[in-house]
C-alpha cells in the first residue's frame, strides 16, 4: 500500500530546476536509497517529502495520518535541552512528560523530599495512562547505542556529536517514513553496524541518501535515482544497478550522437537558400524548428570530476618510524607504546571508536603532537598535503576562487600554470558558483573544494582524515582509484569499509587502553585477523559496550545452539525484572525507605539493561551464524 505519491513535481530555484516532472511513490516497510550527483537535488526531495517545502507543480497523494521525520546533514537551529530531552523531543506530546520523569528520577537519588516524591507519583501516574513506559525505554536504548551524553547540554557539542542526537530524535519517533540524509556521517564502524541492524529489523518505510557504499549495499532494497531532475527506479542491487545505469547512459549517449547528426544534417539543409524553403518544403521546415526545440530542452549529464594529484619528487624510502609511542590525555591513554614503520607507497588505514583519539595518532606520526614517552622519526624529502574533516583551512568568507588560488588568478598544476576558474571546473564549480563564498556551499562541495585547494600543492605524503563524508558515489569513486594510482604514500582516517578496503594496504586500530592494532590490508581483513577479546565488565559510568561485528555464516556448535535456544527465556526474565524495577522507581512509597536502598536498584536496573543489550546482541549473532 502506498503512504506517499509524488506525481510530476516540479521544482525549481533559479533558472534550473532540481526536480522537473519527479515522480515517486513510497510503500509501507520499503527500504529505498536515493541516489544522485552532488547538487543534484537529494536533500531538497526529502524535504519535499517531509512536507517542509512546498513544490512549485505537480501533486502530492499522502496516506491519511502519515508520520515523516527528517534527520538533514544540517543540525537544525533553535534546539536546546539536555541530550536526553532533545532525543525524547522526537516522541512528540509525551516528550515533555518522559523528560520531566528522567529529571525528577535524577534528582531524587540524592534528594528524596516530599515534593519530588509527590512529582514523581503524578508523573509516573500519567506515563501509565498513556503508555509511556515502553516509550521512555526506547529512548533510554537509543541514546545508549548512539553513545550519546544524556545529561550534557545539546548547545555544548561538537557538530558531528549533534548529528547524532539529531538521528536519535527520529529513531524514536518511529515514523511511517524515516528520511536520512547521509546518516553514516560521523559515526564509528561499530555504531554503523548497529544502525543497519536497527534499520533492517525496523518494519516501517525508510528513504535514505547515503555515500557509504556498504551501507547502502546492506540496507537498501530498491535504489532510486534523481538526475537531471527526473526520478528513475531500479528493483536491483546496487552493482545490478551500477551495470545497467552505464548500459542505460550508453544508448542514452548514441541516440543523442544520432540526434545530434540529424539535426546537423537538417541546418546544413535549410542554409542552403530561399528555394529550399518553397511552400512544399515548409513541412521540414517546421520539423527543423521542433528539433531545435527538443534540442535546447535537453538537459545534459552533470560532468564527472577530473582529480589529479601533484606528485612531489619520491621521498625517501623510510617515511615515518616510531619507536614505543605513549599519550595519554588527562590520564586516559590514547596511545601505550606503539611502534612502526612506515614506508614509501604504503597506503595505511587509521579506524576506532569515535573519540578513540585517531586524529591525536595522526598528529603523534606527523610531529605536530609530542609523545610523552618514545620518539618519531621522519624520512628525507617528505612533502604533506592534510586534507582536514573539521575543514578548518577553509576560508567561510572568502569565495571558492579565493580559498583555492589564495587571491591570485593561476595555480600551478602538474607542472603548467592554469587559470584558476579552468581548474575549478575540473571539480565541478561553474564560474558562477567559483565566485561564491565557501559559507553557501553544501557539505559534498565543502570536500570537492578541500581537494581542489589540497591537490595544488606537491605532495608524496597524503594525509586524509574522514574525506568521504558528503561526497557523491561517482567522486568518491575516482578518488578512491587516484588513491590507489598516487605513487606516494597514504595515510587515511575514514569509516567507510568499501572505500578503505578498496584502497589501503595496512591498517591501525584503535583498540582502547592505548593499544593500537596493526593489520595487513583493509576492513574486512581486520575483521578476519582480529582478537577474539571478552568484553570487560562494566561500571555504571562505564560507555555502552560496542556490538561485535557480524561473524560469517558456519554451524553452530553444540554449545551454542544450547545457548540460543536458551536466551529468549532469559531475554524475557530480563525484561520482567527491568518491569519490575522501572515500576518500584516509580512508586513515591519506595523513595520513604531510605537513600541506600535508592542507589542499589538503580545500579541493579543499569546492570539489567547492560545484560539485556549483550543477550539481545548474543541472540543476533547466533541468528546470524545460521543464515546463509
Amino acid at each position: 500500500m502506498a503512504l506517499i505519491t509524488l506525481h510530476n513535481i516540479s521544482l525549481a530555484f533559479g533558472a534550473a530546476a532540481l526536480l522537473d516532472g519527479a515522480t515517486l511513490t513510497i510503500g509501507e516497510r520499503e527500504r529505498v536509497c536515493l541516489l544522485g550527483r552532488n547538487g543534484a537535488g537529494k536533500s531538497t526531495l526529502m524535504r519535499v517529502i517531509n512536507g517542509d517545502l512546498p513544490p512549485d507543480g505537480g501533486e502530492i497523494m499522502r496516506r491519511q495520518g502519515l508520520r515523516t521525520a527528517l534527520v538533514t546533514q544540517e543540525v537544525p537551529a533553535g534546539i536546546d535541552g539536555k541530550v536526553f530531552d532533545v532525543v525524547a523531543g522526537g516522541l512528540g506530546e509525551q516528550s515533555k512528560l518522559l523528560a520531566d520523569f528522567h529529571r525528577v528520577s535524577r534528582r531524587l537519588m540524592d534528594d528524596s523530599t516530599c515534593g519530588l516524591l509527590d512529582e514523581l507519583g503524578r508523573l509516573q501516574k500519567r506515563l501509565e495512562e498513556t503508555g509511556g513506559w515502553e516509550l521512555h525505554q526506547r529512548a533510554e536504548q537509543v541514546v545508549s547505542h548512539l553513545q550519546l551524553p544524556a545529561e550534557d547540554q545539546f548547545s555544548t557539542l561538537s557538530g558531528g556529536l549533534k548529528r547524532r542526537v539529531m538521528l536519535g530524535r527520529a529513531l524514536v519517533a518511529d515514523p511511517d517514513i524515516l528520511l536520512l540524509d547521509e546518516p553514516t556521517n560521523h559515526l564509528d564502524l561499530d555504531t554503523i553496524a548497529w544502525l543497519e541492524d536497527f534499520l533492517l529489523r525496523r518494519d516501517k518505510a525508510l528513504v535514505f541518501v547515503t555515500h557509504d557504499r556498504s551501507f547502502l549495499r546492506r540496507v537498501a532494497g530498491r535504489i532510486v535515482e534523481l538526475d537531471r531532475g527526473l526520478l528513475s527506479n531500479w528493483e536491483c542491487d546496487y552493482d545490478t544497478y551500477l551495470a545497467r545505469r552505464d548500459e542505460q547512459l550508453a544508448a542514452e549517449e548514441k541516440q543523442q550522437a544520432e540526434f545530434d547528426k540529424k539535426l546537423a544534417r537538417e541546418e546544413a539543409w535549410v542554409r542552403q537558400g530561399i528555394k529550399a524553403r518553397r511552400t512544399r518544403n515548409m513541412g521540414r521546415v517546421r520539423a527543423l524548428q521542433q528539433l531545435r526545440a527538443e534540442r535546447r530542452a535537453r538537459r545534459e549529464r552533470s560532468g564527472t570530476a577530473a582529480l589529479q594529484v601533484q606528485e612531489a619528487d619520491r621521498s625517501g624510502r623510510l617515511v615515518i618510524e616510531a619507536q614505543h609511542l605513549s599519550y595519554a590525555w588527562k590520564d586516559l591513554p590514547i596511545v601505550r607504546d606503539f611502534s612502526t614503520t612506515i614506508l614509501r607507497g604504503d597506503k595505511i588505514g587509521i579506524i576506532g571508536p569515535n573519540g578513540s583519539g585517531k586524529t591525536t595518532l595522526l598528529q603523534l606520526l606527523l610531529g605536530e603532537l609530542t609523545p610523552q614517552q618514545g620518539c618519531v622519526k621522519h624520512g628525507t624529502n617528505l612533502r604533506i598535503a592534510y586534507f582536514d574533516q573539521l575543514r578548518a583551512q577553509l576560508d567561510e568568507n572568502r569565495s571558492v576562487h579565493e580559498n583555492v588560488a589564495e587571491g591570485n588568478d593561476w595555480v600551478d598544476v602538474g607542472g603548467r600554470r592554469r587559470h584558476v576558474m579552468g581548474y575549478l571546473q575540473d571539480f565541478l564549480f561553474p564560474a558562477e558558483r567559483a565566485r561564491s563564498p565557501v559559507r553557501t556551499l553544501s557539505g559534498g562541495e565543502r570536500n570537492r573544494l578541500l581537494l581542489a585547494k589540497l591537490f595544488t600543492r606537491p605532495a608524496n605524503l597524503l594525509v586524509l582524515d574522514e574525506p568521504t563524508n558528503d561526497l557523491d558515489l561517482e567522486t568518491l569513486e575516482l578518488l578512491e582509484d587516484l588513491l590507489v594510482e598516487f605513487a606516494g604514500t597514504v595515510l587515511l582516517v575514514s569509516h567507510d569499509r568499501a572505500f578503505l578496503d578498496n584502497v589501503v594496504t595496512s591498517t591501525l586500530v584503535l583498540e582502547g587502553e592505548g593499544r593500537v592494532g596493526e593489520y595487513v590490508g583493509g576492513y574486512e581483513d581486520w575483521l578476519r585477523q582480529r582478537p577474539q577479546i571478552a568484553p570487560p565488565e562494566k561500571t555504571q559510568e562505564s560507555k555502552p559496550q560496542r556490538r561485535p561485528a557480524k561473524e560469517r555464516a558456519r554451524k553452530l556448535s553444540f554449545k551454542e545452539k544450547k545457548e540460543l535456544e536458551e536466551l529468549p527465556g532469559r531475554i524475557e526474565a530480563l525484561e520482567k525484572e527491568q518491569a519490575e524495577i522501572h515500576a518500584r522507581l516509580s512508586d513515591p512509597d519506595f523513595y520513604r525507605n531510605g537513600g541506600g536502598d535508592v542507589a542499589a536498584i538503580q545500579e541493579r536496573l543499569v546492570a539489567v539493561e547492560e545484560e539485556l543489550a549483550r543477550s539481545y546482541d548474543r541472540w543476533e549473532g547466533l541468528e546470524a551464524l545460521t543464515e546463509g
